[in-house]
């Protein structure tokens, strides 16, 4: 068994875990307890009263962090030969069709986000095995499948993020970083809580946000008190 440092139990002890913090509050403390020694990413976990088994309830989505994520997503555009230039002068790192079909058929994978126009989707059912296991695959729910290709690269350059609800009815998403302040990272998680209240299904029952909790890699949890969050 692990032997927990006297640095851990010292962060450990900052933490009340039968406490539910405000957001504000949880923000300030997921900053005071990160025990890393680079710029950890802080992610929001957010319990919600849905059956993802019921595809009206198998939530997915994006939203536009308003401070952005710290982290300088690699964008590819799949896209016709023509357009590639429009592609690269609007921020893509990568655009081209056959050539990153193989590529990624290869094993390549050096991408956070991949983007494709409308009229590319058929030849993309060769890598769609590879790309949709992990969440890469271009969907027009979330944005990534769109002829106007600038508008598409700049929102996710600006910090548009993507999420959905995995199976046990939970939402995973990275907010910002430690190096954010306390305002910044509860502007960020509020604009994700205020997306999912939005998107409710109203074949949902009873309470719909179960829990919420925020972690940055490696530091403890802390639980935030649902009721906090005015949306």
């Amino acid at each position: 068994m692990a032997q927990v440092t006297k640095k851990r139990k010292e962060v450990d002890a900052k933490v009340d875990k039968d406490k539910l913090y405000g957001l504000t509050e949880a923000m300030s403390l997921v900053k005071e307890v990160n025990t890393t020694k680079f710029n950890a990413s802080v992610d929001v976990h957010v319990r919600l009263g849905v059956d993802p088994r019921k595809a009206d309830q198998a939530l997915r989505g994006t939203v536009s962090l308003p401070h952005g994520t710290g982290k300088t997503k690699r964008v590819l555009v799949f896209c016709t030969p023509d357009r590639e230039n429009e592609a690269k002068e609007a921020g893509a790192d990568y655009a081209g069709l056959d050539e990153y079909i193989q590529k990624v058929t290869e094993g390549w994978m050096d991408v956070d986000v991949i983007i494709a126009t409308p009229n590319v989707m058929a030849q993309l059912g060769k890598v769609a095995r590879i790309l949709g296991p992990r969440g890469l695959m271009p969907n027009p729910k979330t944005g990534t499948v769109s002829n106007d290709i600038t508008a598409a690269v700049s929102e996710v350059k600006k910090g548009k993020i993507a999420f959905r609800v995995d199976k046990f009815g939970i939402v995973h998403a990275s907010i910002g970083r430690v190096s954010f302040s306390p305002e910044q990272l509860t502007d960020n998680a509020h604009e994700l809580i205020a997306t999912l209240v939005r998107m409710k299904p109203s074949s949902a029952k009873g309470v719909y946000m179960r829990s919420v909790s925020v972690a940055s890699t490696m530091s403890p949890g802390i639980h935030v008190d649902p009721k906090s969050i005015k949306v």
